[in-house]
């Protein structure tokens, strides 16, 4: 699984119908570690610029990450 840094972060609390029960939840953009940047869910402990996280699942194409321990 990858492992990066959090560029920046927002917590969606008005989402599109699709998503209205998961809400409130965090996203990140992700710098990797290997190169480049991805978009991604953040799973648990909410987390802020500059934390590192790791991936910890995939779920139809959208990774989700935690706070890396």
């Amino acid at each position: 699984m990858r492992t990066g840094t959090v560029y920046t972060e927002t917590v969606i609390y008005s989402p599109t119908e699709a998503f209205m029960k998961e809400a409130p939840y965090q996203t990140a953009i992700v710098t990797l570690e290997g190169g480049g940047r991805v978009t991604g869910r953040i799973a648990g402990e909410r987390v802020a610029i500059g934390d590192h996280v790791e991936e910890v699942e995939d779920r139809s194409g959208v990774p989700f990450f935690r706070k890396a321990t």
